[in-house]
């Protein structure tokens, strides 16, 4: 696995792949990898011929009071699971590198990313299409791969790749859960013993909401009354949204009468857990 850390590099890495007739599939990432993230370098490997990784903790993404700092970091363990799963190359580069002194450059999709967690995080999206967009303008890849567990992130990216004409497939990739239903994050590090059994209560106000939409029940309110009720079950948990959207605008939706995204966020302590389904 050859690793870049400049722009330069990886250009020049990427279109020696593309001389080459290679088909390319990046895989962004904020490093701490864990089986989410090596699920989406396998969805690489299987669609393209050669796979690019990033390892990028964005502070454009942040806000001032979020985890930037304290952030985990373990690039030397996150390069030796990427090389394990035949990642080609990594692209690793410094705060410095991707926002050059007195950039005042962003990307911002207006009228989604004010959306989920864009409510809550005021920012956040701009900085995540804002480092995808370079991301996609340095390593010009045929295919992207990003987890549904960020189903919102996805929904804005793909606005994004249309509204600028940006030629790469955006391909979403199953949530990959621990044995107990929780969805694997790299924020999952954080939660003590008693908030990691806590931290169930979002697996459960989702699997619940499923189960009523299955037995009939499609009223949004009521479907999202009965996910909040799982809820109150552990009072330790600060519910930030639980809604019901189209997967596509992240709007509100009165009904599911077609496919739906059910969101959940919420506060155990000071971390910051999400997860969704979504309803056929």
């Amino acid at each position: 696995m050859k690793i870049c850390t400049t722009i330069n590099e990886v250009r020049a890495a990427s279109r020696a792949a593309q001389q080459s007739q290679k088909s390319l599939g990046l895989v962004p990432t904020m490093g701490a990898l864990h089986e989410g993230h090596l699920s989406l370098v396998r969805a690489a490997k299987a669609r393209c011929d050669s796979v690019v990784s990033t390892i990028f903790v964005n502070p454009t993404q942040f806000g001032p009071s979020e985890d930037f700092a304290k952030y985990p970091r373990m690039f030397e363990q996150d390069c030796e699971a990427l090389e394990k799963e035949g990642v080609d190359l990594l692209f690793a580069p410094s705060v410095e590198e991707m926002y050059p002194a007195g950039a005042t450059t962003f990307v911002t999709v207006e009228g989604l990313s004010e959306r989920l967690c864009g409510k809550s995080r005021p920012g956040h999206f701009r900085g995540v299409t804002t480092i995808v967009s370079k991301l996609f303008n340095i390593v010009e890849p045929d295919a992207a791969f990003f987890g549904q567990k960020d189903a919102a992130q996805i929904a804005i990216i793909r606005r994004m790749v249309r509204d600028l004409n940006i030629p790469v497939e955006i391909v979403p990739c199953p949530i990959v859960r621990e044995p107990d239903g929780l969805a694997m994050s790299s924020r999952n590090a954080y939660l003590d013993l008693q908030q990691r059994r806590v931290a169930l209560v979002l697996h459960r106000s989702l699997m619940q909401v499923e189960e009523l939409f299955r037995n009939g029940e499609d009223v949004s309110g009521k479907l999202i009354d009965e996910g909040k009720q799982i809820f109150q079950q552990e009072p330790s948990v600060r519910l930030d949204y639980f809604e019901i959207v189209d997967p596509n605008t992240l709007k509100p939706v009165p009904q599911v009468q077609k496919p739906a995204l059910v969101a959940v966020a919420a506060f155990l302590g000071s971390t910051r857990l999400i997860d969704n389904v979504v309803l056929i």
